[in-house]
C-alpha cells in the first residue's frame, strides 16, 4: 500500500493485494509506484519512507534511477555497512550508541551495493533504528517518524475502527473495492471529527493526547446519527456536505 501522511495519519493512494502470505517483492513495489507516477505525473515525492522489509540492491537501484525517488528506508542490525574495502554489521557500527543518543556517519557508505548516508538512533527501548538516504542525512530520523502514519491508518481499518480483518471476502477484487469504501469512510469519519472538535473540543488527558482520535470522534457520531437517522435525520444532512468533499 502506498499512503500519503497527513497529520499523522497515511491516506491511501494506491494498492495492491497479493496472492501469497508475507512480504511484497521489489517488482510489485516498482509496479505500484510505477502506476502512482502515471497517475500524478506532476507530484513531487518528498521522501518516500519504508520498514526494514522494503530493502535490497534491486529496490536501491530502482529509487536511485533517474528521475530519483528521495528516500528514508530502515536497514536491519545485521545488514552490512562498507567503507571502503572493510564491511560490519549496523549493529557494530552504532554499537557506542546509548538510548535516545543518534548519529549521522560523515560520508556516504556503500550497503545493498550502493552508496548511500546512514544515520542511526538509540531507542530507549535499546533497539537501533538505522536508515539510509541518498541524500543528507540531516533530517532522515525526524523524517521517518512519519512513516507511523500507514501505522495509524491500519489500526482505523482494522481493530480500532473498521475492523476489517473480521471481513469474510476472499476474492481480491471484491476486497480492493471494500478498501476503497473504507478509505472513503475513513476520510468521512476525520472530516466530521474535527468538525465537532471546532465545536466541542475534545479533552486533553495528563499524557497530551486527546482522549479520543479525531477518527474516532467522527465515527462514533456517524454511529449515532446512522442508528438513529429517524430523530437525527438533519445531523445526517449535516455531515452529508463532509463527505462531499473528501
Amino acid at each position: 500500500m502506498l499512503t500519503v501522511v497527513h497529520q499523522g495519519v497515511g491516506y491511501p493512494l494506491m494498492w495492491t493485494f497479493l496472492d501469497k502470505k508475507g512480504n511484497s517483492k521489489t517488482d510489485e513495489r516498482m509496479n505500484l509506484l510505477n502506476r502512482f507516477e502515471r497517475e500524478f505525473p506532476e507530484v513531487e515525492i518528498a521522501y518516500l519512507c519504508g520498514d526494514r522489509e522494503f530493502i535490497g540492491k534491486p529496490w536501491l537501484t530502482y529509487l536511485l534511477l533517474t528521475p530519483m525517488i528521495p528516500f528514508r528506508l530502515r536497514i536491519r542490525e545485521t545488514d552490512l555497512i562498507g567503507d571502503g574495502g572493510k564491511q560490519l554489521s549496523a549493529k557494530t557500527v552504532f554499537a557506542h550508541l546509548r538510548p535516545g543518543q543518534k548519529e549521522i556517519l560523515n560520508s556516504r557508505r556503500w550497503v545493498w551495493g550502493r552508496l548511500v548516508y546512514v544515520s542511526a538512533l538509540r531507542l530507549e527501548d535499546g533497539e537501533l533504528l538505522i536508515l539510509i538516504s541518498p541524500d543528507s542525512a540531516e533530517a532522515a530520523i525526524s523524517d521517518y517518524a512519519n512513516r507511523w502514519g500507514i501505522e495509524t491508518l491500519f489500526g482505523m481499518f482494522k481493530t480500532r475502527g473498521f475492523c476489517l480483518e473480521s471481513t469474510h471476502f476472499t476474492d481480491s477484487e471484491r476486497l480492493s473495492k471494500l478498501l476503497a469504501l473504507m478509505a472513503l469512510a475513513m476520510c468521512w469519519a476525520i472530516k466530521v471529527g474535527e468538525w465537532l472538535h471546532s465545536h466541542t473540543p475534545l479533552k486533553v488527558k495528563k499524557h497530551g493526547r486527546r482522549e479520543k482520535s479525531l477518527f474516532r470522534y467522527g465515527l462514533d457520531y456517524l454511529r449515532s446519527v446512522v442508528n438513529d437517522l429517524d430523530i437525527k435525520h438533519r445531523q445526517f444532512l449535516e455531515c452529508l456536505q463532509f463527505l462531499s468533499c473528501t
